[in-house]
């Protein structure tokens, strides 16, 4: 029995009826509320900021995991944290200084993360490996919810895999973009073991089985 760690993105919730879905998902069996954020520059979109997540603070009862899709994310650690970030993940790509990044997040107290774009290789996080508690892979470009995922991941969570084996970290591997259970399942068997689910959760006709199903995977 694996323990995947099921995180529903608060992206593709409905906002009109926020407060329903955040009930919905404190009484599923998720364990994180997966949180986007996006600036428009980093990526083609814009999402939300600390206002919603100052008010999911309030009423989330799970560990909030934000993801910020946004150039210089090195200003906002303390924002964030402030607004009820548990775990702060940031992009490789939107990163200069990625070492000093993560040190931060984690003198704030969360856990700290990081991303990379499907074009990115796993190789380039050598160096950093040993200093996040979680990497996300993203397995659709970032920006919009409900995308097609992109197969090469697999190959990559493979690869992620023994790479923090080989530095024999416990580093959780995520996996964001496309996530049903045709290729949770696979994903989890190939070693990841956290799920990132929006639009297969929040669409389907019951979002706390279809949770209940991924956390079974």
């Amino acid at each position: 029995m694996h323990n995947t760690i099921v995180a529903p993105s608060l992206l593709s919730a409905n906002f009109a009826h926020l407060e329903k879905d955040i009930e919905m998902i404190n009484n599923s069996q998720a364990d994180w509320l997966h949180v986007d954020v996006m600036d428009g520059v980093f990526v083609p979109n814009i999402s939300f900021g600390t206002p919603i997540m100052e008010s999911l603070k309030k009423s989330c009862k799970k560990l909030i995991d934000v993801h910020l899709m946004i150039v210089q994310p090195e200003r906002y650690i303390t924002l964030f944290k402030d607004a009820g970030a548990h775990l702060l993940n940031v992009h490789y790509e939107a990163s200069t200084h990625l070492h000093r990044t993560i040190q931060q997040i984690k003198a704030e107290g969360m856990k700290a993360a990081v991303t990379i774009n499907p074009h990115t290789p796993v190789a380039v996080l050598e160096d950093i490996i040993c200093d996040v508690d979680m990497v996300l892979l993203m397995s659709v470009n970032p920006g919009f919810g409900g995308q097609k995922f992109i197969e090469n991941t697999y190959k990559k969570v493979t690869q992620l895999k023994s790479l923090i084996e080989k530095n024999n970290t416990e580093t959780i591997i995520q996996v964001d973009g496309g996530v049903n259970l045709e290729t949770g399942k696979k994903l989890v068997e190939l070693g990841a073991n956290a799920l990132v689910a929006g639009n297969f959760v929040f669409s389907s006709p019951n979002p706390t089985d279809t949770i209940a199903q991924l956390k079974a995977l």
